[in-house]
């Protein structure tokens, strides 16, 4: 008879509570040592061997190696949900930093390699203003021993 019927706001505390609690609960349910195994065993791996086929010439075209990157990707994420952990994390940041240093340290940011012009367009940028600041030089001791008709 004196029974109390929680009223709205009650319930919405206590749908939030248990959500808080599912959150928590999910965080801490990664085994991350297990999550970094399988990254290296299912991710790496492959990675790894698609990289090779490319070849370390190609690793810096972005076009050659933005699929296998993609994949990379996508299998820590798969990896992650499948062990409940959150994605991205601490540790797949760490993963894809020593990714990073080992496959891509040698690229520009803007994905091409970096390297000189050609000899033909390299010459006369260099040749250029050394042969004007010659003859710039020339002129001005040319002109300093002609005093004569100066003002």
């Amino acid at each position: 008879i004196g029974r109390r019927v929680p009223n709205l706001a009650q319930g919405q505390r206590l749908t939030r509570a248990c959500l808080s609690a599912h959150h928590f609960i999910a965080a801490t349910a990664c085994h991350e040592a297990e999550y970094g195994r399988q990254i290296r065993e299912r991710c790496l791996r492959p990675f790894r061997l698609s990289m090779e086929g490319i070849g370390q010439r190609l690793w810096c075209d972005w076009d050659e190696t933005m699929g296998t990157y993609g994949e990379l990707t996508n299998c820590t994420a798969a990896v992650a949900e499948n062990l409940t952990c959150y994605w991205p994390n601490q540790l797949v940041d760490e993963f894809f930093v020593a990714v990073h240093s080992h496959y891509f340290r040698n690229c520009s940011p803007s994905g091409r390699a970096l390297h000189d012009p050609p000899n033909g367009v390299l010459c006369p940028f260099i040749l250029v203003p050394v042969l004007v600041t010659l003859l710039m030089t020339a002129l001005v001791v040319w002109r300093s021993k002609r005093s004569e008709g100066i003002v």
